[in-house]
C-alpha cells in the first residue's frame, strides 16, 4: 500500500486519508475516490489529496478484519460468539451467552506479532461474559495490510476465543453458626447474587451448627450440584473444622489457600463428583474477590487444580475493603 499526496487527478479508485469539508458536504475519510469525488475536489480547488493506494496484494481493511474474524471464530455458533460486521477495519466479537471467555493467549500475542497493523484486543482469559458482552475486538489499524499478513495471522490465531457456558445449574449453601449465634441473611444473599450472575439457581441454604459433624450431616443431605460452605469462623487451617467435615463425607481437599487478597482462606474439595467451595469470608460482601475466579471456573465446568489457583496471584492484589479491620496496609 502507498500513502502520501498525489494529485487529485490521479486519485481514482483510491481511499481518501482525511476527511475533507466541500461545499455540498463533508467527504468522509476511508470513501474509496469515484470520478464524481474527483470532480467535486476540483471544483473545490484541490489540486492534490493524500491517499492510500492499494497494491494487488493488499486487501482493504475492512476484507481484511472479515477474514481475520473469520479464522479466530470459525463457527459463532459453537463458540457462542457473535461477529459483528467489518466496518472501518473492524469487527466485533460479543458474548452471546453467560459464561466465561476463553482465551488462547498464546494464539492471541502470536496475532498481534505478525504485523503491527493487524491488531486483536480480548477482555483477559476467564473474563465473565453476559450476552451482548464484548469479548475482542479486531482492528485493522491502515486501510489496507498485506494478504500475506492476514493469511499469517488467520494461521496462527485459529479458533483462539470461545466463551463457554455454566454447566451447574443448582447449588447447596451451608452456613454454620457458633453458639446458635445469628442467621448470616448477608452472607445468603450475597452469595445468591453471585451464583445468580452465572444463572445457577441457589436451591437449598441449610444452617448448621460449627461443628465437623453436623457439617458433614449438611453435605450429606446438600442436594445442589455444587455444594458451598459458608463458616461462621475464618478456616484458617487445612484440618479446620469445615474441611475436616469435607473429609468425614468422604470428600477430599484439592487446595487450601489462593494467592489473591481478599480471598486468601478459600479451600477447594470434591465429595464424590461434586465439587465443593468453602468461602472465604469476603464471600459476605459482594465485592469481587478470589472466591469468585474459583467459583466462575467451576460453574462453567473448568477444571480447577491446585496449581491453577497457585498461578492466581499476579493480578490477585484486588481492591482494598476499607472496612475490613485489619487492612494490609497497618498505619500507626
Amino acid at each position: 500500500m502507498k500513502f502520501g499526496p498525489v494529485p487529485t487527478s490521479d486519485a481514482v479508485g483510491a481511499i481518501l486519508a482525511h476527511s475533507i469539508a466541500l461545499p455540498d458536504g463533508r467527504l468522509r475519510k476511508g470513501v474509496r475516490l469515484t470520478e464524481d469525488h474527483i470532480g467535486a475536489l476540483q471544483a473545490a480547488g484541490l489540486a492534490e489529496v493524500i491517499v492510500a493506494t492499494l497494491g494487488p496484494d493488499d486487501l482493504d481493511e475492512n476484507a481484511a478484519a472479515a477474514e481475520l474474524a473469520g479464522a479466530l471464530v470459525p463457527d459463532p455458533g459453537a463458540a457462542s460468539i457473535e461477529v459483528s460486521d467489518s466496518f472501518t477495519g473492524r469487527v466485533n466479537l460479543k458474548s452471546s451467552i453467560t459464561g466465561l471467555a476463553m482465551i488462547d493467549t498464546e494464539k492471541v500475542h502470536a496475532l498481534n506479532r505478525v504485523d503491527p497493523m493487524v491488531t486483536l484486543a480480548t477482555v483477559p482469559p476467564y473474563a465473565p461474559m453476559r450476552a451482548g458482552r464484548m469479548v475482542g475486538t479486531v482492528k485493522i489499524i491502515s486501510y489496507a495490510v498485506d494478504r500475506a499478513a492476514i493469511k499469517a495471522a488467520c494461521d496462527v490465531a485459529r479458533d483462539a476465543i470461545r466463551v463457554v457456558p455454566p454447566v451447574i445449574t443448582t447449588a447447596s449453601l451451608i452456613v454454620t453458626r457458633i453458639d446458635g449465634g445469628p442467621s448470616d441473611d448477608k452472607g445468603v444473599q450475597a452469595v445468591k447474587g453471585r451464583l445468580e450472575a452465572l444463572d445457577v439457581d441457589l436451591t437449598q441454604v441449610l444452617h448448621t451448627p460449627h461443628r465437623e459433624e453436623d457439617i458433614a450431616k449438611a453435605l450429606q443431605s446438600a442436594g445442589g450440584q455444587i455444594k458451598l460452605i459458608l463458616t461462621a469462623s475464618a478456616t484458617s487451617d487445612a484440618h479446620d473444622v469445615a474441611p475436616e467435615a469435607v473429609r468425614l463425607s468422604g470428600g477430599q481437599i484439592t487446595r487450601f489457600g489462593m494467592p489473591v487478597d481478599p480471598g486468601n482462606l478459600l479451600f477447594l474439595g470434591d465429595i464424590g463428583d461434586t465439587p465443593v467451595i468453602g468461602l472465604p469470608g469476603c464471600a459476605r460482601s459482594p465485592a469481587l474477590n478470589g472466591a469468585d475466579w474459583v467459583l466462575e471456573r467451576v460453574v462453567c465446568g473448568i477444571d480447577v487444580q491446585s496449581e491453577d489457583i497457585a498461578a492466581m496471584g499476579v493480578g490477585g492484589l484486588l481492591k482494598e475493603i476499607p472496612s475490613r479491620p485489619q487492612p494490609r496496609d497497618k498505619r500507626r
